[in-house]
């Protein structure tokens, strides 16, 4: 027999209105995820659209030294108006051209780093169908296997998360003012440019 627990429902402004109460106890398994629930919910009440409760879009951009989380990137995008959450997380490798590879160091110009994160997300909104958009990047050491840069994507389907994912990586390393500084085994180091970003110059 599957475990159950009782959780209590608050239903505000418009939701309220839709169901027509203000809050009730329902019985759900206890391993229910936040779909799940919001489907439940959607079968106690017949014939009338939860789906109309507003729900507003997020773009949320983060730079920080702190390692960054997976979960948490996931979380924040996470919309019971949504079928596919799309992520993309790029990890720093032991290895560059025969070289052994101890950490990753990342700088950035905050102001025109999130200016350009911004932007990006907007293209993204106007290209596809999206809900929320979450960007993260770490800055400072990076050491191997830890990730350097998070970016997670929601959608009604998953066709658009994940075109919209793709995209985002590809113009953030284009776009925005971000450097990295490779860290050597043999305790040398080498600031890299971004050969995918508008200002590089071809050698």
């Amino acid at each position: 027999m599957v475990p159950r627990c009782q959780v209590e429902v608050l239903y505000f402004a418009k939701s309220a209105e839709i169901a027509g109460i203000r809050s009730e106890t329902i019985s759900v398994p206890q391993e229910i995820k936040a779909l799940q629930l919001w489907n439940e919910i959607e079968t106690r009440h017949p014939g009338k659209d939860m789906n109309e409760v507003e729900e507003k879009s997020k773009d949320i951009i983060k730079f920080t030294p702190e390692k960054l989380s997976v979960d948490e990137a996931s979380q924040l995008v996470i919309s019971p108006l949504c079928g596919a959450i799309s992520l993309f997380v790029g990890t720093t490798r032991n290895n560059f051209e025969g070289k052994k590879v101890i950490s990753l160091e990342y700088e950035a110009y905050l102001p025109m780093a999130e200016n350009e994160i911004r932007k990006i997300c907007s293209d993204i909104r106007q290209k596809w169908p999206v809900k929320h958009i979450a960007v993260f990047h770490r800055l400072g050491l990076v050491p191997v296997t830890e990730a350097s840069v998070i970016i997670a994507v929601s959608s009604a389907h998953r066709a658009a998360s994940l075109e919209a994912v793709s995209y985002a990586i590809d113009a953030l390393k284009a776009r925005v003012p971000i450097w990295k500084k490779e860290i050597y085994e043999e305790s040398s180091s080498s600031w890299k440019r971004n050969k995918e970003c508008f200002w590089a110059t071809s050698d």
